[in-house]
Formats: structure tokens, C-alpha cells, sequence
């Protein structure tokens, strides 16, 4: 399944992060983040249901998330960069805190495919973006969601 495929190179990719060290603290005490109300919900972005289609299953979104479709949000997550440097422009904005170097904390509803105007410096605190959101029905690498021309909105 193609959603495997951008989970391994994920994992593969992350070891940029691995230049850092691990955030401070206990990890058993990293929880989700608290609802904004200006902010799209994790909670929305995880109404979807993977549906099978001839030989291969295919995300379908609730009637929210499909709303979201090329519109302008911002959305809070925490940053896992995809390559080495303080700074990133191609990142993944995760739900959940990242515990392990080497571990997703989430499945593709959880993750979200970012990609910045300018370089963003790289932060274990969670960060908010906005830009366009395109929820993507079939992409080959398996995102569900990603965020084009984005800013750091903090």
C-alpha cells in the first residue's frame, strides 16, 4: 500500500531530526494538543476512512474535511523535519509530540505534508502554519493532507 511506503520514507527521512536531541521532559507526559477554536481540529482532520477500491484501499474524507479543500488554514501542530539544519521549508506538522527520532506518532490523518514560503525554525513546541490546504484523494505517497505556500503564524 502506497500509505506504507511514504510512512517508511518518512521514517528513513527523519533521521535529520536525529541532529537534535530528544525533547526535555518525560515522554509519558506529552498529550495532544488542546482545541483552538481558530485553528483546524485534529479531531476534524482524522474523519476519514480508508475504503477499498478494486485492488488497492483509497482515503474518504468526511463532508468537513473535503470543505477544507484548497481553502485558507491554519493549522497547530509539532514540526518533523524532513531534512538536516535549524531551519525547514518541507516539514511534516504532526498531532501528537514526537517521542522517538525513528517513531511516527500518528497515521496519515495525524500528519500533514507542509511545505513553507519561508524556512521555519525547527522547535520541539508546538508551531501554527497557514496556507492552502489541498486534502488529497490519491496521492502516490500516501498524504493525506498537505499545506502549500505556507507561513509561520505563531
Amino acid at each position: 500500500m502506497k500509505t506504507k511506503a511514504l510512512l517508511f520514507a518518512l521514517a528513513l527521512a527523519f533521521p535529520a531530526a536525529a541532529q537534535h536531541q530528544a525533547p526535555p521532559g518525560d515522554p509519558s507526559q506529552f498529550k495532544p494538543l488542546a482545541e483552538r477554536s481558530d485553528i483546524v481540529s485534529w479531531k476534524l482532520l482524522a474523519e476519514v476512512e480508508l475504503v477499498k477500491q478494486k485492488d488497492r484501499y483509497v482515503p474518504q474524507f468526511s463532508q468537513g474535511v473535503a470543505a477544507l479543500d484548497q481553502k485558507e488554514v491554519k493549522l497547530q501542530g509539532f514540526m518533523m523535519p524532513l531534512e538536516m539544519g535549524d531551519k525547514q521549508s518541507h516539514f511534516v506538522l504532526s498531532a501528537l509530540p514526537v517521542t522517538c527520532a525513528f517513531c511516527l506518532p500518528g497515521g496519515p490523518e495525524a500528519l500533514v505534508e507542509v511545505k513553507t514560503r519561508q524556512p521555519v525554525k525547527y522547535s520541539f513546541d508546538p508551531i501554527v502554519v497557514r496556507g492552502r490546504m489541498s486534502v488529497l484523494k490519491d496521492d502516490p505517497t500516501g498524504v493525506f493532507y498537505r499545506i502549500s505556500d505556507a507561513v509561520h503564524a505563531n
